[in-house]
């Protein structure tokens, strides 16, 4: 059964009893997602954490010349939200999008809360998976600003290692802040 990765996901945090479980199936909500589907776009509240089951998500910025920056990916076993504009309930800067067609399962704000308050071990888990990703971001900052495009595309493979295969350079280029061709180059010095 599909919800068995999400459970699966939470047990290897804290072990759920039967209820937990029960509560999860019932605030949770499965979508299939078409590639090139968006499930934010720039102006759009975000409304729901995203669980990514099957499948790959991009959270990107487009700027004032229709350039596209990915900011993070999010394939199987991984969550993606603009928790900005979902904590804030202001408009998003971002854009969420399928790579990849894909199955995910979404959690609302509400539901979320109510989890966080009815069983502490949701709270207990979300806060340790949202400073998981709060130490990727600073890491990817210090890279940013410090590190060669070499040592980027190095961190990007330590972080999504089954992604490189599957993301064309173009996607994998953005993210790292090079052109594609640079990334083929690297990636010829690599191989």
């Amino acid at each position: 059964m599909i919800m068995d990765k999400l459970i699966g996901y939470f047990n290897n945090y804290l072990s759920l009893s039967d209820s937990e479980k029960e509560e999860l199936k019932s605030r949770f909500t499965m979508r299939k997602i078409k590639r090139r589907q968006f499930i934010l776009q720039e102006g759009d509240i975000c409304t729901h954490y995203v669980f990514v089951v099957e499948g790959c998500l991009k959270m990107y910025k487009v700027d004032e010349n229709g350039k596209e920056h990915n900011l993070q990916f999010a394939a199987e076993n991984d969550w993606i939200a603009d928790i900005g504009s979902l904590h804030n309930e202001r408009p998003s800067k971002l854009y969420i999008e399928a790579i990849e067609s894909s199955e995910i399962f979404q959690i609302a704000k509400k539901d979320l809360w109510y989890l966080y308050t009815q069983y502490h071990k949701f709270d207990r888990i979300f806060r340790v998976m949202i400073e998981n990703k709060f130490i990727e971001l600073q890491n990817r900052v210090l890279q940013n600003i410090s590190s060669t495009a070499n040592e980027r595309y190095n961190s990007f493979l330590e972080q999504y290692p089954n992604l490189s295969r599957r993301l064309p350079n173009t996607q994998i280029a953005s993210y790292l802040g090079i052109t594609p061709e640079f990334l083929s180059k690297i990636r010829s010095e690599t191989h």
